[in-house]
C-alpha cells in the first residue's frame, strides 16, 4: 500500500472521530441548571408546659418534673398550659398532685393536676362515691393479685347456728356487693412498672352511700369478707345497685341490741350483730 494512501485513511479516521464527537456533545446540549428549592413554611410555634420525666398517679410535682417545650400552635389544644397565656404558670403546677399518670413529653392539663390544698383520695373519687376501707389478707384477695382500679365482688361469710350435738357450726356465703372498683391497696393506689405485688392488710373500695352502709354493717356481723377479683371482659358492665343485690343489710341496727335487719327476696328478718 502506497503511503499517500495510508495517509489519507488516517485523516478520514481523525475527521470521522471528530465529527462523532461534536456530534455527540451536540445532541446531549449543556446540563440543565439545579432547580431551586423551595422554602419550607415556617410553622408557628407555642410554648407548652409539658411533664419532664414519667410523673405516676399521686406525685406532688416538683421543679424539675415540668419545663416549657416548643409546640406547634395549631397543634395546640385548649387544655394545655401555654406560656403566652400565663407565663408564671409553671409556679402554679409545683405542688399540685398528679390525678393519673403523665407521660415524659405529655403536655399537661388542668384536668390531671389537683390542688395541694385538695386531698388525694377525695379528689379522684367521682361525684356521689365514697371511699370505704376493709381488711383483707391473701386468702380474702385472690391470692395478692388484685390491684388499684380492679373490680371486685364483696361476698360475706357468717356462722348462722352454733351446730347440733357437737358438730361443726353452719356458715353461709353470700355475695353482698358486686362490680365494685378498688381504689387503693393499703397505701398503694397504681401499680409501678409491674413491679410484685405486696398483699396489703386493707382495701379501699369506690361505694356509693348505700353500699358503704352495706359494707360496714357486714364487717360487723360476718366471720370474714373476701374480695373476689372480676375478669376484665366483664367489669365494664354496670354495677348492680345496692337496692337490686342478693342481700340488702339495712344499716342503723340498734346499738344497744346489736340487731341488724336483713332483706332476702322481699322478707325482713332481724339478726344480730354481735360476735
Amino acid at each position: 500500500m502506497k503511503l499517500s494512501r495510508v495517509a489519507i485513511l488516517g485523516v478520514a479516521l481523525v475527521a470521522g472521530l471528530v465529527a462523532a464527537f461534536l456530534a455527540l456533545n451536540l445532541n446531549s446540549g449543556p446540563a440543565p441548571a439545579p432547580a431551586p428549592i423551595a422554602n419550607a413554611p415556617s410553622i408557628a410555634l407555642t410554648k407548652v408546659l409539658v411533664a419532664s420525666r414519667d410523673i405516676p398517679m399521686g406525685t406532688r410535682l416538683s421543679d424539675s418534673d415540668v419545663s416549657w417545650r416548643d409546640w406547634p400552635r395549631t397543634a395546640s389544644s385548649p387544655n394545655f398550659i401555654e406560656e403566652r397565656n400565663d407565663p408564671e404558670a409553671m409556679k402554679g403546677v409545683i405542688g399540685s398532685l398528679a390525678r393519673a399518670t403523665i407521660y415524659s413529653g405529655e403536655p399537661l392539663t388542668t384536668g390531671k393536676l389537683i390542688r395541694s390544698d385538695v386531698g388525694f383520695m377525695s379528689a379522684i373519687l367521682p361525684a356521689g362515691k365514697r371511699a370505704v376501707a376493709t381488711k383483707i389478707a391473701a386468702d380474702t384477695s385472690a391470692g395478692g393479685f388484685i390491684l388499684p382500679n380492679d373490680r371486685v365482688d364483696v361476698i360475706m361469710t357468717r356462722q348462722t347456728g352454733s351446730g347440733d350435738n357437737g358438730g361443726a357450726p353452719p356458715y353461709r356465703t353470700e355475695t353482698i356487693l358486686n362490680n365494685v372498683r378498688v381504689l387503693a391497696i393499703d397505701q398503694t393506689i397504681e401499680e409501678k412498672n409491674g413491679e410484685k405485688v405486696v398483699v396489703g392488710q386493707t382495701a379501699t373500695l369506690e361505694l356509693s352511700p348505700q353500699q358503704a352502709e352495706i359494707l360496714t354493717v357486714a364487717q360487723q356481723m360476718s366471720e370474714r369478707l373476701t374480695l373476689a377479683l372480676r375478669s376484665i371482659a366483664d367489669s365494664q358492665s354496670k354495677p348492680t345497685d345496692a337496692d337490686q343485690d342478693a342481700v340488702h343489710l339495712i344499716a342503723g341496727s340498734d346499738r344497744k341490741t346489736g340487731i341488724v335487719k336483713v332483706v332476702r327476696n322481699g322478707i325482713v328478718s332481724e339478726q344480730s350483730s354481735i360476735r
